[in-house]
């Protein structure tokens, strides 16, 4: 089973465990977040599913696992006989983030709530 979403205006390939790197979203790490821009789901031998654009009431649920930036990239422009230089960097900022689930809208809410309710639990214990 795998699904192909949109986020960031890029569309990502994935299946239910798999860790993606994505461009940076607003949202705290260990946090589960949920995207509703699906456009493909297949579902093995139930068959697949196309969306035009989008599939409604279809979810991909992921955890973020980190904020971080890539590695540097340099960025050299010149021209020839004006002695005219500039040299630049650049980090792209990134979230890591791994699938927890994906389907229908009920499947992955009864998916990702017994997550939260143990944080909670863990929460009131303190």
């Amino acid at each position: 089973m795998y699904a192909i979403f949109e986020t960031g205006g890029k569309q990502y390939k994935v299946e239910k465990g798999s860790v993606i790197f994505v461009e940076k979203l607003d949202a705290a790490e260990d946090e589960i977040i949920t995207f509703n821009k699906v456009l493909y789901l297949d579902n093995g031998k139930k068959g697949a599913k196309i969306g035009a654009p989008y599939l409604s009431s279809t979810l991909v649920a992921a955890k973020v696992l980190k904020q971080g930036k890539d590695k540097k990239i340099t960025v050299f422009t010149y021209k020839a006989k004006k002695n005219e230089k500039r040299k630049l960097g650049h980090r792209q900022p990134y979230t890591k983030l791994e699938i927890v689930a994906l389907g229908s809208t009920a499947t992955v809410n009864k998916a990702i709530k017994p997550a939260d309710a143990e944080v909670e639990a863990e929460a009131d214990a303190e």
